[in-house]
């Protein structure tokens, strides 16, 4: 699949091009974006303070089964809180493994349902594992969706160890890059102050996904990829 990078979509973007800047512009500004796949769950609330006491906003792919509609007071929260709500899907299944009826099934009955607690459809979708074709892509497109991949990821599901959590991020870290975390994993909440800390040190200033690639906007269908 082709994909563009944020620093590319913010490069070609017209003059007149009104995607909303975050803290600051990302043309000038060293930025990395905070993303966390598969909640909300447990742990978010907890995260969410932790994100208002950094002055971090953050964007959330959240998964509609189980999820959503289990903790639709968090879903408020992260709306009323300045936060990007998107879509991983309803049930987690690989989008590129269903038929078209079934991709598109799994991509609406969770933009519904956020909408049913936020008055607001997402406009950011991540396929689950990252794996997607041409024919999600469509189905995206024609939902009003961007898919985002990510730069750095620390296989939170695969450790509950926070130290080497953080550390795998930091050492992926990177200028217009997109960290995928879990906020569903046990030891991936803890890791998340230090890893702000450490990177506001490097320089780094935290925007949601939209606020990278500004001043263009996320274009729907498109793969966008650091």
């Amino acid at each position: 699949m082709d994909t563009t990078a944020p620093g590319t979509a913010r490069a070609d973007a017209a003059s007149d091009a009104k995607g909303s800047f975050g803290p600051v512009d990302c043309r000038k500004a060293k930025c990395i974006a905070l993303t966390f796949d598969a909640g909300p769950g447990e742990d978010t609330p907890h995260l969410l303070d932790i994100l208002k006491e950094k002055k971090v906003h953050a964007t959330f792919f959240l998964l509609g089964k189980n999820h959503v509609q289990k903790h639709p007071d968090t879903v408020r929260r992260l709306a009323a809180e300045g936060h990007e709500i998107a879509n991983h899907t309803w049930s987690h299944e690989i989008l590129t493994d269903k038929k078209p009826a079934e991709i598109r099934a799994e991509l609406e009955k969770t933009q519904d349902a956020i909408a049913a607690i936020t008055g607001k459809k997402p406009r950011l979708m991540r396929p689950p594992q990252g794996r997607t074709d041409d024919t999600v892509s469509g189905i995206s497109k024609d939902l009003g969706l961007s898919q985002i991949l990510w730069s750095a990821t620390a296989k939170d599901y695969s450790t509950t160890d926070s130290s080497l959590i953080k550390k795998r991020i930091l050492d992926q870290a990177s200028k217009d890059g997109i960290i995928l975390l879990h906020d569903i994993y046990k030891g991936t909440v803890p890791a998340v102050p230090g890893i702000i800390d450490a990177l506001k040190k490097e320089g780094y200033t935290f925007v949601t996904v939209p606020q990278l690639m500004a001043p263009a906007e996320p274009v729907p269908g498109t793969v966008y990829r650091p």
